[in-house]
């Protein structure tokens, strides 16, 4: 139900779309990470090799590197990108493991931004033309210590995010946002 109704809305954006249709092919969104320059693939209980071929093969023009994923739901659980250069990465052993692979596979130097909880890892950079750089992350009362860090951003706007509830059923704020890169017609 959740693809059928995402497909719709797509649709509607007159947006294309690219059907996976290797009934053997797994691909989370959670698993994907877009640099900008390339792509980041976690190979995890929701994601397979086999995915990640088929996004390569969708999206030519960028590098797509797998990066194996272990001990967290999927790739987005303990990183994402917090600015145009700067990929958030939580401290736990295994999310730290997770960006030495992808520094490993990368040609870039991206610029990192290291938070004590893996869950404060996962936030929604934007680049707002009337605002700037604006970063949604998780809310100063539920990673006190990762809030700190966020706030050493002084050339974002920082929007700091309550996400407990969806928290208890493995959800973090890219899950629950879809982001389309769009001229408003309004």
């Amino acid at each position: 139900k959740q693809v059928e109704a995402m497909k719709r809305v797509l649709e509607s954006l007159n947006l294309n779309i690219v059907e996976m249709v290797d009934e053997n092919a797994t691909l989370d969104g959670g698993d994907v990470l877009f640099t900008g320059r390339e792509f980041f693939v976690g190979l995890s209980r929701r994601t397979n090799q086999r995915g990640a071929e088929i996004l390569a093969d969708t999206f030519k023009d960028y590098a797509v590197s797998t990066v194996p994923v272990h001990d967290s739901l999927h790739l987005k659980s303990f990183c994402s990108m917090a600015g145009p250069n700067l990929i958030a990465i939580g401290s736990s052993e295994g999310a730290q493991k997770a960006l030495k692979t992808m520094q490993q596979m990368s040609d870039h130097r991206y610029d990192k931004l290291t938070v004590p909880d893996d869950a404060a890892a996962n936030c929604i950079y934007l680049n707002i033309p009337s605002k700037g750089h604006v970063l949604l992350h998780r809310a100063p009362e539920e990673y006190p210590e990762s809030a700190k860090v966020f706030e050493k951003l002084k050339d974002h706007m920082l929007i700091p995010i309550a996400n407990t509830e969806l928290e208890k059923v493995d959800g973090s704020l890219t899950c629950c946002s879809v982001l389309i890169n769009k001229a408003s017609e309004l």
